[in-house]
């Protein structure tokens, strides 16, 4: 995971001025980190992972190589994410743990069994599956903006 971050924090901290001090280095290569770190072990609860490490590491920049950092960090965290969404046992790869049913039992505690194949639940809970690809196809029929000016 953190080959991401660091190829990330080298082309980003090629636009520091005079190469910038050790100081922020370190914030830049920091905040990379942590941003990949969430979006790899947490990207549903991510919402804009590109904007908030920018905001973070902006000022570091002078006006005139924001718009690069911008477009450098948007790529990577695009690139990222994308291949999350595409691959959904990458971030278990990357972190090197085992996936387990994202679904919660009755009581309230997690389910401690395994995911089938390209799915976050086990078998027990594949109805919940079903149930986000229907919301899913829900909202890509009727316009939130439509829904909230009824």
């Amino acid at each position: 995971m953190y080959h991401l971050s660091r190829a990330l924090y080298r082309d980003v901290t090629r636009n520091l001025p005079n190469g910038g001090c050790h100081a922020s280095q370190e914030r830049v290569l920091r905040a990379c980190e942590t941003t990949i770190e969430r979006l790899v072990t947490d990207p549903h609860y991510f919402a804009h992972p590109a904007r908030a490490l920018f905001y973070e590491i902006r000022f570091l920049f002078p006006m005139r190589a924001q718009a690069q950092v911008w477009r450098i960090v948007q790529h990577y965290i695009g690139t990222v994410a994308g291949e999350l969404e595409r691959r959904p046992d990458l971030g278990h790869e990357l972190t090197g743990t085992k996936p387990c049913c994202q679904a919660t039992t009755r009581r309230g505690a997690a389910c401690q069994r395994d995911p089938l194949p390209g799915s976050r639940y086990c078998p027990s809970h594949q109805h919940l599956a079903e149930t986000e690809e229907t919301i899913e196809d829900l909202r890509e029929q009727v316009p939130v903006g439509a829904v909230l000016a009824a």
